[in-house]
């Protein structure tokens, strides 16, 4: 095989590529004697069939199977001969070929650029602390309270009164006839969030236990059986049960009802969760000020497939209307994360940064102790889905880069109350409002879909501990 470089320019090199005929010869000599031990033709037993007979049935086929074998070695290790880092899939074109002659093509090849990394002493990043007040904890822990659902019995002559919580069972009619889908048993609703039938609760307003109350009502447009939607409906409804909503007192019980072991380990659950919280908006925040200065410290020419192929992935739900109004801005982000996962992937080759198989699996341990109630669908997942665990892998190689810039860079420590780092987010947020697109979802190449995060929801039953 003889390569040589037709040209080079930029990022672009041209390799003429001439693999002698007698290598493919040699090749479709040894399959042929491999095909008569186990070809099965008419008229000759099987494993004698002559090479010859083979050759003139199949020739074609086993040329075009021994051409694309060959294409792809002999691209390979021109690519290697040359020492050249492949961006993208090289582009082949074919100039002669055929039995009895040499195989001639040429690979139009796109190269990553070297990328000659600044020094990072000079970076600069503020690592945030949240301090948690006394009086945030209560006044979170309160709105967690108000949202629990502790209703209480209503005396038997007490009227029923919006926002209380009434139980019956329903027998529905339509001028008179009862219709599919019109019975209910043990039905709940709280009175005045009107979720039921638009204007239903209003009128079991004023009911009360044992009562029995009839509601006249039109059924929604959306009723799930059609032919009785618009139509004018009577529910006769037996009132069951009253209950008045009381609020919850906040006490150990109140705390082991959310899975604390009491009030004080509640407060600690509360406390870290909103911590968590501001957190990881600020940590996100601080990533984007750290990879926007990197990418400003580094000029480096980026290859034009790899551009492409990030616009392509930008702009791939695009209206025409959209596409043609927004190219330019697309186009500047594409190359801000081709360039960004370039320096990203140098920063971590030339440190030696790996992933080990191991952390893979710490970190999916790490999703089932946080969703301990998912656990099999979790494992299931990156069992079925290999692409998950490769993007898991990129995910963290990415956190691993990140790691090792902020302990080379100026870092300032900085306490703040929950107040302040409100205004910070809102000020980044406004900041960023237009261009919040432009960064990248996936710096390193590699890196895909990270872990979900879990998030404090104050009306949720349990608050687990991590």
């Amino acid at each position: 095989m003889k390569v040589t470089v037709e040209s080079k320019k930029g990022l672009k090199t041209n390799l003429k590529v001439i693999v002698d005929k007698k290598i493919i010869e040699e090749k479709i000599k040894i399959r042929l004697a491999e095909l008569s031990k186990t070809a099965n033709i008419k008229g000759f037993r099987p494993g004698k069939v002559p090479v010859e007979v083979l050759k003139r049935q199949h020739g074609q086929a086993i040329y075009g199977e021994i051409l694309e074998k060959t294409l792809q070695e002999t691209s390979a290790k021109a690519i290697q001969e040359k020492k050249i880092k492949v961006a993208g899939q090289p582009k082949l074109d074919l100039k002669s070929y055929g039995e009895g002659k040499d195989l001639n093509y040429t690979l139009e090849v796109d190269e990553l650029p070297v990328v000659k990394l600044q020094s990072l002493d000079k970076i600069k990043f503020t690592d945030y602390e949240i301090k948690i007040t006394d009086l945030e904890i209560t006044k979170r822990i309160d709105e967690i309270a108000k949202k629990q659902n502790n209703f209480i019995d209503k005396k038997k002559n007490e009227s029923a009164r919006s926002s209380d919580l009434i139980t019956f069972d329903y027998e529905a009619s339509i001028d008179g006839k009862p219709f599919d889908g019109g019975m209910g048993k043990n039905t709940q609703i709280v009175l005045g969030k009107d979720l039921f039938i638009k204007g239903f609760d209003n009128q079991l307003i004023g009911s009360k236990k044992e009562e029995t109350k009839n509601v006249n009502i039109v059924l929604p447009e959306n009723y799930p059986k059609k032919e009785y939607a618009n139509k004018k409906a009577n529910f006769k409804c037996k009132i069951l049960n009253i209950q008045k909503s009381e609020p919850s007192k906040i006490n150990d019980e109140f705390a082991k009802s959310l899975g604390a072991k009491n009030l004080i380990d509640l407060k600690e659950l509360v406390s870290k969760q909103i911590k968590n919280q501001y957190k990881v908006n600020l940590d996100a925040l601080v990533k984007e000020d750290i990879l926007d200065q990197l990418e400003k410290k580094h000029d480096i020419e980026i290859p034009k497939n790899l551009v492409d192929q990030e616009f392509s992935l930008i702009t791939q739900n695009f209206s025409k209307e959209d596409l043609e109004k927004n190219k330019k801005k697309s186009e500047k982000i594409a190359k801000k994360r081709v360039k960004l996962g370039l320096i990203l992937n140098q920063l971590g080759e030339a440190n030696n940064l790996k992933v080990e198989e191991q952390e893979i699996r710490n970190e999916i341990q790490k999703q089932v102790q946080s969703m301990p109630d998912q656990q099999k669908q979790i494992l299931d997942y990156y069992q079925k889905n290999p692409s998950a665990a490769s993007s898991l892998r990129g995910s963290i190689y990415e956190g691993k880069i990140l790691d090792f810039v902020k302990k080379k860079s100026i870092q300032t420590k900085k306490n703040i109350l929950p107040e302040e780092a409100e205004n910070i987010l809102k000020l980044d947020h406004e900041k960023r409002h237009d261009h919040s697109h432009e960064h990248p979802k996936k710096n390193v190449r590699k890196t895909g879909s990270t872990k979900p995060k879990k998030t404090l929801k104050t009306g949720q039953k349990k608050i687990r501990k991590k």
